[in-house]
């Protein structure tokens, strides 16, 4: 919540006012108004109505404005006035079970609650010196992850995926099956028609209960898109707060970045890496550090990576795999397979895992993956039929529990995974693993051993 004490420093007068000089682009520039980026401010249409719009940056003595809504009826001279310095938005428990805009305004077509707390959108992370150690596993409901991918409370993991591979419905999965008290979704630059598919048909009633939607959708401006992923955030933060381990959910952190991009080219800034700016590179570790666990509560954060043409090599994908603490890797190859959740476990990695499960659960994982790792090795000799069965234990094996290791893998949508029969299931197959290459080594070293004495007692061999 806010502490108003703490930021009196930061009020200026809301007398100051100053007039629109000209349009570049989707910014306009206003003279003699001189506040500090990140005001809110209202443009004065001379007919009547205000046009809200956000200070992005400064030039001598212009100051650009990126407007949050459409500009019509904007013209040289306009009047424009101050409206605050901080941005901030009212959150409260009647939040849960609603649908809200970048704003925090109800736009569910339900009563508009009443919400007696406020939180800054952009507020620092938690210290890092405050932050405990991330010890025990949060439960998603879902196999693939809780046995071999095992994510913690207070973890950041990134869902990287193409599009049209099921991201969407491993989310709505996570929001129904996710052991966790509060979920808060940030749906950035989706279609509008996805909005309601998602919330109807993914999340469901049972979801949306404990849950709170924040929308901008890809026609909003890009301003109201990067304010909307503050917004999930800081409610996250404010129910975190609360004594609450809260699941954030964002689809997606590349249209933040996009949004970003946008705003900081309409600013000025140079593009760099495939047109990004600077200022996308210095958000996004921002944004991301403040989920996590503290004293009071946890954030676990899912956050949903677009990867062009399946190029892990991406800027924000690759900028996110190295501020995140791992990453769900989704196959296209999976997916046109029937393969659902297409999680390709071998490309995807739960950096936490050895420190919030037990030890023979993470050894167990261990063996399954590295089962699965010699069967992808050889699936090309495999598949033709050059491998003759006999030549290695640990193909043989790999090709026996083939079938087992997918049908642990695959889930229904409707079908909810309990933590301990999961954890069960992995610490039986790796049993399995080692008890039959064991097993496959002794036979092996036993025919050695028979074939050495047989050389040793048999006929002399003649020169």
């Amino acid at each position: 919540m806010i502490d108003l004490k703490s930021h009196l420093e930061r009020i200026i007068s809301a007398e100051i006012e100053g007039s629109v000089t000209q349009s570049l682009g989707i910014t306009m520039i206003a003279h003699g108004f001189s506040v500090p980026v990140g005001s809110l401010a209202e443009i004065e249409i001379p007919h009547g109505g205000n046009v809200l719009a956000e200070v992005i940056g400064f030039k001598n003595d212009s100051t650009i404005l990126f407007p949050l809504g459409r500009p019509e009826g904007v013209r040289p001279g306009c009047r424009v006035r101050l409206a605050r310095t901080l941005h901030w938005l009212r959150v409260g428990n009647d939040l849960l079970g609603r649908v809200v805009n970048a704003q925090g305004h109800v736009i569910d077509g339900k009563a508009q609650p009443f919400l007696k707390h406020r939180v800054l959108f952009d507020q620092p992370a938690p210290h890092p010196c405050e932050r405990p150690r991330i010890q025990d596993p949060l439960p998603t409901g879902i196999k693939a992850i809780d046995g071999l991918l095992t994510c913690g409370r207070g973890q950041r993991l990134g869902i990287f995926a193409a599009a049209g591979v099921g991201k969407s419905v491993l989310m709505g999965m996570m929001a129904r099956y996710t052991a966790a008290d509060v979920i808060v979704i940030g749906l950035i630059g989706e279609r509008g028609r996805e909005v309601n598919d998602f919330i109807e048909r993914d999340l469901g009633p049972d979801g949306l209960k404990k849950s709170v939607v924040v929308v901008a959708t890809s026609s909003e401006p890009a301003i109201l898109r990067v304010q909307a992923a503050y917004a999930a955030t800081a409610i996250a933060e404010y129910f975190r707060d609360q004594g609450k381990d809260v699941l954030l959910l964002m689809d997606s952190l590349t249209r933040f970045a996009l949004a970003q991009r946008e705003i900081g080219l309409a600013a000025g800034e140079p593009p760099t890496t495939r047109g990004y700016p600077p200022s996308v590179f210095a958000l996004l570790p921002r944004l991301v550090e403040r989920a996590g666990r503290t004293p009071r509560g946890s954030i676990t954060a899912f956050y949903t990576v677009l990867v062009e043409g399946n190029d892990p090599d991406e800027p924000v994908a690759d900028a996110a795999r190295g501020l995140l603490d791992g990453h769900i890797w989704l196959s296209r190859s999976l997916a046109n397979r029937g393969h659902y959740p297409a999680i390709d476990v071998l490309e995807s990695l739960s950096r936490l895992m050895p420190d919030v499960v037990e030890p023979r659960h993470y050894q167990s994982a261990l063996q399954v993956r590295d089962l699965m790792g010699v069967y992808r090795e050889h699936e090309d000799l495999i598949t033709i039929g050059a491998y003759r069965r006999g030549s290695h234990p640990k193909v043989d094996l790999s090709i026996q529990l083939r079938d087992t290791i997918n049908a642990f893998l695959r889930q229904n949508v409707g079908q909810r995974a309990e933590f301990n029969e999961t954890r069960d299931s992995v610490i039986k197959l790796g049993e399995q693993i080692q008890e039959t290459l064991r097993a496959a080594t002794t036979q092996q070293s036993g025919k050695e051993s028979t074939g050495r004495h047989a050389g040793v007692n048999g006929p002399p061999v003649r020169s």
